[in-house]
């Protein structure tokens, strides 16, 4: 009997239930989610519902603290060369993949340059030149220019390692039979993958880290029902919510006693919900018009009463909690005056009609949004169509193929603006077909050269200026008009000891994590 066959018993309670309360406390952790992933290897996909299993499948060179500092993981020990053309890694030497086979420079090399080549996000190793495996234990990262987000990069959310006697087997990375069946060196092993349904993990018996993981078994329970999958929390039956975006569900589980609802867990994840112009149409290549849009849009409004009180609002394409946000950009606060002025000025005094589409999710984030977008455009002369898409494909495969005029949409700065933010304002990633890609087509010579400068500077402050001048363009440029930061919301069991709630939440491993007695 599968533990699925198992959950079928359970679930004769109610649709979406769980599994029993018992079973829950075996030193199991049964965590839920929306979130349906094409396959587990972190590698070559990006996005939640891969990482979360990813990130305990696999480990990576480094992982990071609560403070944004590196820690060792794979790699003892670690330099960076004075030059910044170099980072040297030494290897823990006893380190093995759940098969039992030992994790070696070679197996580091390998991971490093497949991500390069096959993962969405082009920038993240792009000055990865070679890498050199001295010995078995020692890997030597050689760059074509200092590459200040590289130990970011090497989180296990973004560079987990592969076996390479498993994955270089001939087979297209993309779709390597071994992504679905994954083994890692992580602190689980893939004990069951039921796409759609669930995700069960288990205790990995090689892990290197002594005594840990402390949980014998995670659920990654996938449950489309929101209600159900309430339900299951304020029951018992699940332990862990992460990612809660919506204020209804995260006001209910607040009055939940045996829960800790926190909004902790999201900053290297930084979650922007915007919506987007597509700056190659007819009406929306006049900056007027989308700076008149702008103008139009009370943000206040829409954090304080659609989203009722749990979002703040974000003024520009980085994160307000990064050390890169620069505050003086331009915020367009609510001046519908100046709005009609710059529509009258842009030749469309007498208004024009304009299509709005939202990626599928929680509704208060997205279509409620779209809808009061259409209410309060109507004030400056815009007929808006919100047009809903039945599901992700169909909104990506819009979206990342120009059918559309304005777009709502959450997406990641991912812990460094070289990673979450440069793929989306540069010349060179407007790639037809490839979503989160610079999917507006927005083109400004002058962006791509602080955006490549930023990437190469090392000094801090050097590089905080750059991306302030980025930010103050594109703030006037305006391609994306930024709403607010994504509330993002983990509930979890009180009893539940080291939750996860460091920078990156549930895509880092769960190794300490474990039940009070």
């Amino acid at each position: 009997m599968t533990l699925m066959t198992k959950f079928m018993g359970a679930a004769a309670i109610t649709a979406g239930m769980l599994t029993t309360p018992a079973l829950a406390r075996e030193n199991t952790l049964v965590m839920v989610s929306t979130q349906v992933p094409r396959h587990l290897n972190g590698a070559v996909q990006s996005g939640i519902a891969t990482a979360v299993p990813s990130t305990q499948i696999f480990a990576s060179l480094l992982r990071y603290d609560e403070g944004w500092d590196p820690q060792p993981y794979l790699a003892k020990s670690w330099e960076v060369a004075d030059d910044g053309l170099s980072a040297t890694f030494h290897l823990v030497p006893d380190a093995k993949f759940s098969d039992g086979s030992p994790v070696t420079a070679e197996d580091v090399a390998f991971s490093i340059m497949t991500i390069k080549k096959n993962h969405p996000f082009k920038t993240m190793f792009a000055p990865v030149e070679k890498i050199d495996t001295p010995d078995e234990h020692t890997v030597i990262i050689r760059l074509s220019h200092p590459h200040p987000a590289l130990l970011l990069a090497l989180s296990p959310v973004l560079a987990p390692i592969l076996p390479k006697h498993l994955f270089d087997n001939g087979e297209d990375p993309k779709s390597n039979s071994f992504n679905s069946n994954p083994v890692g060196a992580g602190p689980f092993m893939l004990e069951e993958f039921t796409p759609g349904e669930a995700i069960v993990l288990k205790k990995n018996p090689n892990y290197f880290i002594k005594d840990r993981p402390k949980l014998d078994k995670i659920i990654i329970r996938i449950v489309k029902d929101p209600s159900a999958l309430l339900i299951a929390m304020e029951n018992g039956e699940a332990d862990l919510y992460p990612f809660m975006a919506g204020s209804q569900e995260i006001k209910r589980l607040e009055k939940v006693d045996r829960l800790t609802v926190t909004d902790e867990g999201y900053a290297a994840v930084g979650p922007i919900n915007w919506m987007a112009f597509n700056t190659a149409s007819e009406k929306l290549s006049d900056v007027r018009v989308r700076q008149a849009i702008a103008y139009a849009v009370d943000r206040n409004f829409i954090t304080k009463a659609l989203m009722r009180g749990v979002a703040k609002p974000q003024i520009g394409p980085i994160m307000e909690s990064s050390p890169f946000f620069n505050p003086d950009m331009p915020a367009y606060d609510l001046d519908l005056d100046k709005a009609k002025a710059l529509m009258k000025e842009a030749g469309y005094a007498d208004g024009m009609d304009l299509t709005i589409d939202y990626i599928p999710g929680p509704k208060e984030q997205q279509q409620s949004v779209a809808e009061y977008m259409k209410s309060q455009l109507k004030k400056i002369g815009i007929n808006i169509t919100v047009r809903a898409a039945p599901d992700f494909p169909t909104w990506a495969n819009r979206i990342s193929n120009y059918d559309f005029e304005l777009t709502m949409d959450v997406v990641f700065n991912w812990g460094d603006p070289v990673i979450g933010v440069d793929r989306t304002y540069l010349c060179s990633n407007i790639r037809k077909g490839v979503i989160w890609s610079n999917t507006q087509q927005y083109c400004n010579k002058k962006v791509d050269e602080l955006l490549e400068a930023a990437a190469k500077e090392n000094d801090f402050d050097k590089r905080k200026a750059l991306y302030a001048q980025f930010q103050q363009i594109v703030g006037e440029d305006l391609p994306i008009y930024w709403i607010n930061a994504s509330p993002y919301h983990t509930a979890y069991d009180k009893k539940l000891k080291n939750p996860p709630v460091g920078i990156w939440g549930t895509m880092h491993p769960m190794d300490r994590v474990e039940w009070s007695d």
